[in-house]
């Protein structure tokens, strides 16, 4: 895995379909024309009188939220729509360490602090990952409708407006600088009911609202391909869930996915068991059960007290960002594969978007204008653009049959695999590492495969 990382690291420098990394590592000097298109974009969009720039947040879930706390606290007349409130998103619900102090979030709504994981192969061979944890590193477990309403609830504080509504579409100004018109079904927490028909002003939008994204839609983003996520939280009794205090698993194999893993994941008192799927869609209730009795005996005697499903991106849409319209979160695409995670990624860009708009308008007293937008989009793509790359990369070579899973849950038991992994995932940083690990590691990685070739060669001579 630090050989693949490394590897595409390098690569990236010469690969044509990454040309917006490359000038971002060029000296300034040699891009004098982008430098002064950024710098006017601020300098020369209008002042605003009489009042601060308006920009509404679609969205609600961690990316809305981050983003409009960053707004409202940056001197940004902040409109934050969200229909559902208590929305439960399908979702394992792991955040990184860093997520915790870099958003501040109070360890209370953190449900379990995961210091074990169990990788568990298509035989059933479990390895234990976690231990070259450090005792203050763990991996937080979070319940979607609690981190959602918490982050919601700050923006809130932080002078954001919050919009219990249905977002339906918006008008595209015809004018530089008119405003967006948009229109929402409002609610006023209000359950059930078709709602009331309503419209908001605003100089900027931000689309957080998901893979399924209205505000997408509305500048034609392009289409994505997209995982089927589901899963069931599950009560089980108190001496199960003892098992999984600090403990989560990972399932994988063709049985649960086809190529991606099945998950149980210990919340504040019910596990959460799911799986997902991007080539099986119609499959995805059979793969369910699969994960559920891989783990039958651990959850024996629990009951589903919620089943939940929703669609998940797989890349980046084609266009993330128009005029004065950005998307973030799932709806900007932002979900890595092999791994599947999405909420650090989704509260981070929202937030950098935000940050990108206050920069631009100058504390709220400016226009903001594409190019504002686009910072943003820079910042984000070389901050992130290989860790994307890499997993996406580890998916088609270690997730397309049950030997290359066995080969990757073999090469998962490596110490050194597993500190680079989880110091990579715990502060999303690409972590260096030692030459001679790495050597090793290639060559035991490739043992790992030239034996699940071998044993893919004796099951298909059996399967003749």
């Amino acid at each position: 895995m630090a050989i693949a990382l490394k590897t595409f690291v390098g690569l990236r420098q010469a690969s044509p379909e990454n040309h917006h990394s490359i000038t971002l590592s060029k000296p300034i000097s040699t891009q004098p024309t982008h430098r002064r298109f950024r710098i006017a974009a601020g300098k020369f969009s209008p002042k605003l009188t009489g009042r601060n720039l308006r920009v509404a947040v679609v969205g609600g879930g961690p990316a809305g939220g981050s983003a409009a706390e960053t707004l409202a606290k940056g001197g940004i007349e902040t409109f934050l729509i969200e229909r559902k409130l208590d929305n439960c998103k399908p979702c394992g619900g792991a955040i990184p360490l860093c997520m915790v102090g870099e958003f501040d979030l109070p360890l209370d709504i953190i449900d379990r602090r995961v210091t074990k994981m169990k990788m568990i192969s298509p035989s059933n061979v479990a390895v234990d990952i976690g231990q070259t944890l450090k005792p203050h590193e763990y991996i937080g477990m979070v319940r979607r409708e609690v981190l959602d309403a918490y982050l919601r609830d700050r923006a809130t504080a932080s002078g954001a407006t919050l919009i219990n509504g249905l977002f339906l579409k918006m008008d595209i100004p015809k004018t530089p600088n008119s405003p967006y018109l948009l229109h929402y079904s409002g609610y006023d927490s209000k359950t059930g009911g078709v709602g009331e028909r309503r419209t908001l002003e605003v100089d900027a939008v931000i689309g957080a609202d998901g893979a399924n994204s209205r505000v997408a839609k509305s500048i034609s983003a392009g289409d994505y391909e997209y995982a089927i996520a589901f899963q069931e939280r599950i009560k089980i009794p108190d001496e199960k869930m003892i098992y999984y205090e600090n403990l989560a698993e990972m399932y994988v194999g063709d049985d649960v996915s086809p190529d991606f893993y099945g998950w149980v994941f210990p919340k504040c008192d019910h596990v959460a068991v799911g799986t997902g799927t991007v080539t099986h869609k119609g499959d995805i209730k059979k793969f369910q059960l699969a994960t559920r009795l891989r783990a039958k005996d651990k959850i024996l005697g629990g009951k589903i007290i919620r089943v939940e499903a929703h669609p998940i991106p797989e890349h980046p849409r084609p266009r993330r960002v128009a005029d004065r319209v950005a998307l973030v979160g799932d709806a900007a695409g932002y979900v890595t594969k092999c791994s599947g995670e999405g909420i650090y990624f989704a509260a981070k860009s929202g937030r950098m978007c935000a940050e990108a708009i206050v920069e631009g308008s100058e504390r709220g007293k400016r226009m903001v204008e594409e190019g504002d937008l686009r910072s943003y989009l820079e910042k984000w793509d070389k901050t992130y653009w290989p860790t994307y790359k890499v997993l996406d990369v580890l998916q088609k070579v270690f997730y397309r049959s049950n030997p290359a899973r066995e080969a990757f849950v073999e090469m998962c038991a490596d110490e050194y695999v597993q500190k680079m992994t989880f110091d990579s995932y715990l502060y999303k940083r690409v972590v260096p590492g030692n030459p001679w690990e790495d050597l090793k590691l290639a060559v035991n990685t490739i043992g790992s495969l030239v034996r699940a070739n071998a044993l893919r060669q004796e099951m298909d001579k059996i399967s003749v």
